[in-house]
């Protein structure tokens, strides 16, 4: 976990410093720019460590599953069902999307609560929370995971846009670069680090 977490740290800094590169502004403004995309690379390392360390693998593995099936509800349910632009920053984003982001980032909550009553390994203390707490928590939890990688997802989106670029890299085939698969993520992981340091919502560490 901790080799992923600096891998995704290396390519996303070299992919996010080729956007900027492309970028018609002022060198100052890059030079803003790339301290500020750093800055926020450093601050999802560093929570993503920390939560790992201190939650153990179990919750970040729980926090990544959540930002992942936000992605895929709102790649499918927007395929699916299309309908109305969300914004003009991302063409390909609609409404129906961000909803399926939303519904689909329920999902790792109702996987991790099966495998609670079938395999009683309370990773996340369940035993001692009760079960209303844990439903009304997780479920604002996840719902603000999924609205921060959408938040993430757009702000990547202007970046390429101002750059004129389609994807942020070629690592993937067919999918871009690093950046493209975890722009939410990056953006997720250190907000919910820094709303649990003051408003402990996630309980369980």
């Amino acid at each position: 976990m901790v080799a992923f977490i600096i891998c995704c740290f290396f390519f996303c800094w070299q992919e996010f410093f080729n956007i900027i590169k492309k970028i018609k502004v002022n060198s100052n403004l890059k030079g803003i720019l790339n301290i500020s995309c750093i800055s926020l690379l450093l601050l999802f390392t560093y929570s993503a460590y920390t939560i790992k360390t201190t939650g153990g693998s179990e919750t970040i593995l729980f926090l990544l599953l959540v930002c992942i099936f936000s992605d895929i509800g709102g790649y499918f349910i927007g395929k699916m069902i299309g309908g109305k632009k969300l914004t003009k920053i991302s063409p390909n984003k609609t409404i129906s999307g961000s909803i399926g982001s939303f519904l689909f980032s329920l999902f790792p909550s109702g996987i991790f609560l099966i495998l609670y009553e079938i395999t009683k390994l309370d990773y996340f203390n369940l035993s001692s929370t009760p079960y209303y707490d844990y439903e009304n928590t997780i479920i604002i939890l996840c719902l603000l995971l999924s609205l921060i990688c959408q938040v993430g997802d757009l702000f990547i989106s202007y970046f390429k846009r101002m750059a004129k670029v389609k994807d942020t890299g070629k690592i993937l085939p067919g999918h871009g670069g690093i950046l493209d698969r975890i722009d939410g993520i990056i953006f997720a992981i250190p907000a919910i680090y820094y709303l649990n340091i003051n408003f402990s919502i996630i309980w369980w560490f």
